[in-house]
């Protein structure tokens, strides 16, 4: 989680402003060749305030709360109808002073541990690996494990991969597995290797962790990786390109799958705001952090463009996300914060960004999944509330596995005083029925946006439509009125030909689905 830099925006290559100042956005169905792979709408966990602990789990004993085995029955409903398709773990900074062997075996066998990252808080580690693998298969998301690079060791992730994956009686770890309760592995695939190197992950230079890397990758599997691990770089902070060209460079290409990247749109290290009395000032910058990711991602692409043209390695975006100050009378260790308009407005736009760079980006994880910083549903005891940010990505999930239809999108600005940004933002997809699916945002804080829609080849007789908006862009929802802010239909549509023209209200997000 990056405490350092502040990114400056810039335009999307895909963005023109007009001078006539017109919305207009323009399909191009015959150049779409890339599929968007689900795992960029997937959600990272961390051992982190309220995020295990009272988030996805509150113990085998709770009879206030229903659960199985311990894990929330009504956010296991929740996040399967948001269609998970990957979840990261343990961390974040918490991954590299964790040791997995703490977490298995029977409960009360289990050593304490001292959260040093998050308030300094001791753990029981009664939530361990099979916890979480056992809830990632409730759930059918994929589980992405971050491995202990930092103070661990090779042999301590080789142990966690064979504990994971290989065959019952194989070994010593599967046979730790099976006398844990758990006979056949977990196939785990997604395997990080460290959490932010440059940072709380070991403060390394990129030449000293790419010797790292190389090391406890060569460990991890045999000569051919027969066990078909997909093994993820811990990449870089925001713009620091020189990380991502060492990394291509010096990591043999059998050695590894992608590269990681953190960005988050945060005001001001020092003084990150609120997460719900802002002004607009306040939303505007965030929102400039937010549309930078479109220029990083571009960036960070052209660069293993230069070493891997044919896109066999993957950008992974696994930390993503508002941050602002922790809510009012909250922990600060904690980074509970609350989730409003503006939110569902990163999310709109990054989601946006990540479906068009889906040559590239193969992954993506926002950060947090439950309680803590952008998350997607907040607890209070047996309370539970969904955010905009949770029925922003629940609309976008129709994007999953979809073919990407390429777009071109002209844009009026949103102004504040001497500054501006591009109002509209856009991506499209076919899925395997022939359903298109066309996602719009307008972040404008006051003013509504007429778009042209230029729909090609494209032919439509029918269209229905999900629409995200709120009086106020400080809007948000509470465990009073937990339904404050909900998906509604949306008809503000004209269809002519080939053209449509959509309305949208200021600070919205719309999906229309039409073919």
């Amino acid at each position: 989680m990056n405490l350092i830099k502040q990114p400056i925006l810039a335009i999307s290559i895909f963005l023109s402003v007009t001078a006539t100042a017109q919305n207009k956005v323009v399909l191009h169905a015959g150049q779409a060749k890339d599929t968007i792979n689900k795992n960029i709408y997937g959600h990272f966990a961390e051992h982190l305030g309220h995020c295990i602990y009272g988030g996805l789990y509150v113990g085998d004993n709770n009879k206030k709360i229903p659960n199985k085995d311990g894990i929330r029955l009504d956010v296991i409903a929740a996040l399967k109808k948001l269609k998970v398709p990957v979840l990261r773990w343990p961390g974040g900074c918490f991954a590299d002073t964790y040791h997995w062997k703490d977490g298995v075996g029977p409960k009360d066998q289990r050593p304490s541990m001292l959260n040093v990252w998050w308030g300094n808080v001791k753990e029981d580690n009664s939530f361990g690996t099979n916890e979480f693998l056992n809830m990632c298969e409730v759930l059918g998301a994929e589980p992405y494990l971050s491995g202990n690079v930092g103070s661990g060791t090779p042999q301590e992730l080789a142990d966690w991969v064979k504990y994971t994956t290989h065959p019952a009686g194989s070994s010593p770890m599967p046979e730790l597995r099976e006398k844990s309760g758990r006979q056949n592995p977990w196939n785990v695939r997604f395997w990080g290797l460290g959490n932010e190197a440059w940072g709380c992950g070991g403060n390394m230079t990129v030449e000293y962790y790419a010797n790292v890397y190389r090391q406890y990758a060569t460990f991890m599997t045999d000569w051919n990786n027969s066990d078909k691990l997909y093994r993820i770089a811990s990449g870089a902070s925001d713009d620091d390109y020189h990380w991502t060209e060492v990394l291509m460079k010096q990591l043999p290409p059998k050695m590894f799958d992608a590269l990681g990247l953190h960005h988050y749109s945060v005001i001001d290290w020092a003084k990150k705001g609120s997460s719900e009395a802002f002004t607009e000032t306040e939303y505007f910058t965030t929102m400039q952090r937010a549309l930078q990711m479109e220029e990083l991602v571009t960036k960070h692409s052209a660069i293993m463009d230069k070493y891997d043209p044919q896109k066999t390695k993957a950008l992974a975006v696994d930390e993503w996300g508002g941050w602002y100050d922790v809510a009012q009378g909250t922990n600060e260790a904690f980074l509970f914060q609350q989730n409003t308009m503006r939110d569902a407005m990163i999310a709109g736009t990054t989601l946006n960004t990540f479906n068009n760079h889906c040559d590239r980006v193969k992954m993506a994880n926002l950060a947090q999944i439950i309680n803590v910083l952008q998350a997607v549903i907040l607890t209070d005891e047996e309370k539970m509330v969904l955010t905009p940010t949770y029925h922003v990505m629940e609309m976008y999930n129709v994007h999953q596995n979809a073919l990407m239809l390429p777009l071109t999108v002209s844009s009026t600005d949103y102004i504040l005083g001497d500054k501006k940004l591009p109002a509209v933002s856009a991506s499209a997809s076919k899925d395997k029925n022939g359903v298109v699916h066309l996602s719009l945002v307008n972040i404008d804080a006051n003013k509504e946006q007429k778009i042209t829609v230029n729909l090609g080849d494209i032919k439509t007789s029918n269209m229905n439509g999900r629409i995200l908006s709120s009086p106020k862009i400080q809007d948000h929802n509470t465990f009073e009125k937990p339904e404050n802010i909900t998906p509604k239909a949306f008809n503000k549509v004209k269809l002519n030909g080939n053209e449509m023209e959509v309305t949208l209200p200021p600070f919205s997000v719309v999906v229309l689905a039409f073919g």
